[in-house]
């Protein structure tokens, strides 16, 4: 994203009480994470049939995270932190799914490495709003 638009979801966040102290690098790196875990669950459910499932649906949630993240209007800290939650477990199905599969698909081992780093960045995400709170 850049640094315009940062800077316009900065200053809005700033007027939503409870998200004044949103870390916009750290909300950044999650939304990365988001997009490069919806790319990488998308590949692995079309050639991974078995855990097709648990990718689209990691897909699904990255996707709609990393959405809800750039409309700010409406978003209250507890709203973010239950998307947060539940990216979070969708990260974490889909990656032990995914592992399973990983001694033998490079896929299945690209899209694990990228819920985990997903999930990581969601946490981060979590712990810096907890601590502002």
């Amino acid at each position: 994203m850049d640094s315009m638009m940062m800077g316009a979801m900065s200053k809005d966040m700033k007027a939503m009480p409870g998200m004044e102290m949103m870390d916009m690098a750290v909300m950044q790196v999650c939304m990365d994470a988001c997009a490069a875990c919806e790319q990488a669950c998308t590949v692995c459910s079309m050639q991974m049939m078995d855990c097709a499932p648990a990718c689209m649906n990691c897909a699904d949630m990255c996707h709609t995270m990393m959405r809800s993240m750039m409309r700010m209007q409406g978003m209250t800290p507890a709203v973010m932190m239950a998307m947060l939650d539940a990216c979070i477990a969708m990260c974490q199905l889909c990656m032990d799914s995914c592992m399973e599969h990983a001694d033998h698909s490079e896929v299945c081992k690209m899209c694990a490495a990228a819920c985990k780093a997903c999930m990581d960045a969601c946490m981060d995400m979590r712990k810096m709003m907890m601590a502002t709170a």
